[in-house]
């Protein structure tokens, strides 16, 4: 791996690096946080996968999770949202939901896009092993969040593997991809018209299939205009209710889509992260 970018922020070091990546075929990017203890331990690794349209920069840049992670002791990376470069398919008709910027973190199975959208493997296998050989990552204690795609991908990966986190938060998730037109439109392009291959990739299905984690949070603007018809809070909270699923479902109001929204409750969420990661 290579190191591209480093800048001294709250007492730690903020780095970005690019590697060639075997899952998807390409270039890679993502951003780590390492607070200054990260010089005398291993510390526990906050995952936060972001949603359509970003990459590493936007939660780096506008998240302010930094005074946090260095108060807690908290590795804090921050992958991209799908692989990018010459030969990387897009949307067929360039819209912003699909392709370039929208893996919806899933390993695709149709041409052309199965031989570089592999975010799945990407995230469960390949990172985390350059992770804990690149940093002094204690693998032990992790825990993952995101943000509306971002939150649908960490709910996902972490019911898929339940004792490797300790902890599952998001913003604004993508519920039940498999009931709004943003998943409805990914799962199908990348996967096929067979449904039952969408469940592994829907936290409701997932939850209702029997997968459990051991912390769940969810943050939700109560002014997102994609409420209703794209997040669906509610289908989670009723999957969790009939399972036996414990779930912090809180609903903010005033609060929008935005980073203004991360940013306000960043800190909460990683408070909850680190209470949850401690021993």
């Amino acid at each position: 791996m290579e190191r591209t970018q480093r800048w001294r922020a709250h007492g730690g070091w903020q780095e970005v690096w690019r590697h060639q990546s075997q899952a998807t075929g390409t270039s890679m990017e993502f951003s780590v946080f390492l607070p200054e203890a990260a010089a005398e331990a291993r510390l526990p690794v906050v995952w936060f996968l972001s949603g359509l349209t970003c990459n590493w920069a936007n939660v780096t840049e506008k998240g302010e999770f930094r005074a946090a992670c260095a108060r807690h002791g908290l590795i804090f990376v921050a992958p991209d949202t799908s692989p990018r470069g010459e030969g990387v398919p897009d949307d067929p008709e360039g819209a912003y939901d699909f392709g370039l910027g929208a893996g919806f973190y899933v390993d695709a199975t149709r041409n052309p896009w199965a031989r570089h959208y592999r975010m799945r493997s990407y995230l469960e296998q390949e990172l985390p092993t350059l992770v804990a050989a690149q940093f002094p990552a204690d693998m032990n204690r992790q825990g993952i969040m995101g943000h509306s795609m971002g939150g649908h991908g960490a709910l996902t990966i972490a019911l898929r593997n339940p004792d490797r986190f300790g902890a599952v938060s998001a913003f604004a998730p993508i519920a039940a991809p498999s009931d709004c037109p943003w998943g409805q439109k990914a799962l199908g392009l990348y996967l096929g018209e067979d449904r039952g291959a969408w469940a592994e990739y829907d936290a409701c299905r997932l939850i209702e299939a029997g997968h459990r984690v051991r912390a769940l949070r969810v943050d939700q603007g109560a002014a997102d205009g994609f409420l209703d018809e794209q997040l669906k809070p509610e289908a989670l909270r009723k999957a969790c209710e009939r399972a036996g699923q414990p779930l912090e479902l809180t609903l903010h109001e005033g609060y929008d889509h935005s980073y203004y929204f991360i940013s306000t409750f960043m800190a909460d969420h990683l408070n909850w992260h680190a209470a949850r990661l401690k021993g």
